[in-house]
C-alpha cells in the first residue's frame, strides 16, 4: 500500500510539471526570398522569407516542434545550437552526423525538449555555407512557475544577430574555395540584424535602429551568427553588464566591450542612461591570425541606438571607439574574466575525471586532388585537423544511424586521446623544420571516440602554429562544458593546474580557444548519441577541424537512446 502511494504521489508530481509545460509548434519554410544589399539584387535561401529567419521563443520545460519543409533547390538541415537534446539527437541536425540532409521537396520534425535550460541561444543551417541566410535566435526564459531571472528584470529584451554577408551564391563560395584548396574568398560585409548599415554602399537605409527611453534596461541578446570571424561589439556612450553566456548564467561582469565568436551568445543588461541623443552601436572584425595576415573583411556594421526625443537634440549619431582589429589583449580580458553564477540544484564542475583527451587541432596540407584546379602544387591544399585526423563526413548514412543499426564500416572508433607528437605546439618553425614535415600531413578518416554513459572528461585543447596561429571557436553539440583555464604558449600540466577554476567555472557550448594557446575544459557524458565537435569557422568544418564523440547508452530506460522519427530523412 505504501508503495502504491509512492507511485501515485510521484505521477501526480510528474504530471504537475507537464501541465507546466507547454508545446511550441513551427514551421519553417526553406524557400527563395529575393533581397537587395551593397547595390545588388540578390536570390537567398532563406526561412519564411525572412533574413534573419524567425525568432523561436520557448520556455524551460517546453516541447518544441518544428516541421521544415524544403523549398529551395539545395539539401537542407537545422541545428537548435546550444539545445542539450537529451535523448533526442536525431533532431540535432548536423548533415551526416545525427541525420542526413532534407532534400528539397522534402520535410522533416524536428522535436526536442528543453531541459534545464534558460538565456539565448539560435539556430541555423547545418549544410554548407548555407547558414550565412538560414538562421535565427532562440529565447529561452524560465517556466512558468518559476522565480525570474537572477538578475533585476530588463524592460525590454532585444535580439542582437551579427552575421556576415557575400555578394555572390554561399554555396558557390564554399565550393570554390574546396576547389581552390585555399580558404573562402572574405566576405563583403558584416550587418546587424540583416542590415549592413550606412558604412556600406546603398546602405544608408538598410541600418539597424534600436529607440530606447532614459532610464530603462535593455537586455540584449547578442548572437555571433558571422561564418567565419570573430566579432567586437560597442554601443557608444554604454556599457553592459553580462549576465549569460551560451544559455548559462555568469555573475554579473562590467565591460564597454564584448568580444564574441561565431556560435557564441551573450546577454548583456545595458541601461539608457546617456543623454538622450543619438548612438551607434558598431560591429567589427577581431582577426586572431598571426601576421602576415590574408586578406580579411575589416569593415564595419553599425546600428542606431535612438533615444525618445533625441532628432532634437542630436541629428548625428556618435561613433563608438573600436579596438584595434588585432586586438588579442581585449579580447583575452573579456573571455577569461566570465564566471559562472552558482546556483542551488545546478550541477557543478567534476572534480574526478574517468577519460583525459589531449587534442591538438590547426589547419595542414593535403596533395592536391585532380578536381582543385588552382591547387597549390607545391605545397598542396590547406585541410584541417584534430590530434593529426582530418575529420571526413560519412557518405552513406548518418553516423547516428549506423550507431543505432550497429551498421559497420560507416566510421572507426579509434580517434586518439593525443597527438602523434608532442612539440613546440605554437612555434612558427613547425612549418620550416624537415623533422616534423610529417605533421603537416593530416589524413582524411572517419574516427569517434567512444565514450562511456556518464564518464567525466577533461580535454586540454591545445592550438598549433601548423599554417598559421589562430582563434579557433570549437563547438561541442549536445552538451555545456565547464571551461577551467586559458592561456597562451604551450600547455604546462603542472602550471596550468594551478590556475584551473574548479569553484564557479563559467558554461559554454562554443570556446575560442587563444591565438597560439590552449584552453582546459570538463563536461560529463550523460546523453547519449553521436555528437561532433567542430571549429565553428564555417570553412574549417568541410576542411576537416572536427571530431566526434560517440556516446554509450545508460543502464536505465531513461538513459537509452529512442529510435529515430518516422519522417527521418534518408540518405
Amino acid at each position: 500500500m505504501a508503495r502504491f502511494f509512492l507511485i501515485l504521489a510521484f505521477a501526480l508530481a510528474s504530471v504537475g510539471s507537464l501541465a507546466l509545460a507547454g508545446l511550441v509548434e513551427r514551421t519553417f519554410r526553406v524557400g527563395k526570398m529575393n533581397i537587395s544589399r551593397l547595390c545588388e539584387k540578390r536570390v537567398i535561401a532563406a526561412v519564411n522569407g525572412q533574413m534573419p529567419g524567425p525568432t523561436l521563443e520557448v520556455l524551460e520545460g517546453d516541447t518544441v516542434e518544428v516541421h521544415v519543409i524544403n523549398e529551395s533547390p539545395y539539401n537542407i538541415t537545422i541545428h537548435w545550437h546550444g539545445v542539450f537534446q537529451r535523448l533526442s539527437a536525431w533532431a540535432d541536425g548536423p548533415d551526416m552526423i545525427t541525420q542526413c540532409p532534407i532534400r528539397p521537396g522534402n520535410s522533416y520534425t524536428y522535436k526536442f525538449n528543453i531541459i534545464g535550460q534558460e538565456g539565448t541561444l539560435w539556430w541555423h543551417a547545418h549544410v554548407s555555407f548555407l547558414r550565412a541566410t538560414i538562421y535565427g535566435a532562440l529565447v529561452i526564459r524560465p517556466r512558468r512557475g518559476a522565480k525570474a531571472y537572477p538578475f533585476p528584470k530588463p524592460d525590454r529584451e532585444v535580439p542582437i544577430l551579427l552575421g556576415e554577408w557575400w555578394n555572390a551564391n554561399v554555396v558557390n563560395v564554399e565550393k570554390e574555395a574546396l576547389l581552390s584548396g585555399n580558404g573562402a574568398n572574405k566576405s563583403d560585409a558584416y550587418t546587424i540584424n540583416g542590415k549592413p548599415g550606412d558604412l556600406y554602399n546603398c546602405s544608408s537605409k538598410e541600418i539597424y535602429k534600436l529607440k530606447v527611453e532614459s532610464g530603462k534596461t535593455y537586455m540584449l541578446r547578442i548572437i555571433n551568427a558571422a561564418l567565419n570571424n570573430q566579432l567586437f561589439f560597442k554601443v557608444a556612450g554604454h556599457g553592459f553588464t553580462v549576465v549569460a553566456a551560451d544559455a548559462a548564467y555568469t555573475k554579473p561582469y562590467k565591460t564597454d566591450v564584448i568580444v564574441i565568436a561565431p556560435g557564441q551568445s551573450i546577454d548583456a543588461l545595458m541601461i539608457a542612461d546617456a543623454p538622450p541623443a543619438l548612438y551607434y552601436m558598431a560591429a567589427q572584425l577581431y582577426q586572431s591570425i598571426s601576421p602576415p595576415f590574408p586578406p580579411f573583411d575589416n569593415t564595419t556594421t553599425r546600428g542606431v541606438l535612438e533615444y525618445k526625443y533625441s532628432h532634437v537634440q542630436s541629428p548625428h549619431p556618435q561613433m563608438p571607439e573600436m579596438p584595434a582589429f588585432n586586438n588579442t589583449a581585449t579580447a583575452h580580458r573579456f573571455y577569461t574574466n566570465l564566471t559562472g553564477l552558482l546556483m542551488p540544484g545546478k550541477p557543478t564542475v567534476p572534480l574526478e575525471i574517468d577519460t583525459h583527451m589531449f587534442i591538438t587541432f590547426g589547419l595542414g596540407i593535403d596533395p592536391c586532388q585532380t578536381n582543385q584546379v588552382t591547387c597549390n602544387r607545391t605545397r598542396g591544399a590547406t585541410v584541417a585537423s584534430m590530434n593529426n585526423v582530418s575529420f571526413r563526413n560519412p557518405t552513406k548514412m548518418s553516423l547516428l544511424e549506423a550507431r543505432y543499426k550497429n551498421v559497420k564500416g560507416i566510421y572507426a572508433e579509434d580517434f586518439p586521446n593525443k597527438p602523434p607528437l608532442f612539440f613546440d605546439f605554437t612555434n612558427a618553425s613547425v612549418n620550416t623544420d624537415p623533422t616534423l614535415a610529417p605533421l603537416l600531413f593530416a589524413p582524411k578518416e572517419t574516427k569517434v571516440k567512444r565514450l562511456k554513459y556518464n564518464s567525466r572528461v577533461e580535454m586540454v585543447l591545445q592550438n598549433t602554429a601548423i599554417i598559421s596561429n589562430e582563434n579557433h571557436p570549437l563547438h561541442l553539440h549536445g552538451y555545456n562544458f565547464y571551461v577551467l583555464a586559458q592561456g597562451f604558449g604551450n600547455y604546462n600540466k603542472s602550471m596550468a593546474e594551478q590556475s584551473y577554476n574548479l569553484v564557479d567555472p563559467h558554461e559554454r557550448n562554443t570556446i575560442a580557444v587563444p591565438t597560439g594557446g590552449w584552453a582546459a575544459i570538463r563536461f560529463v557524458a550523460n546523453n547519449p548519441g553521436v555528437w561532433i565537435m567542430h571549429c565553428h569557422f564555417d570553412i574549417h568544418l568541410p576542411l576537416g577541424l572536427a571530431t566526434v564523440f560517440e556516446v554509450e547508452n545508460g543502464p536505465t530506460p531513461d538513459s537509452i537512446l529512442l529510435p529515430p522519427p518516422m519522417d527521418f530523412p534518408q540518405c
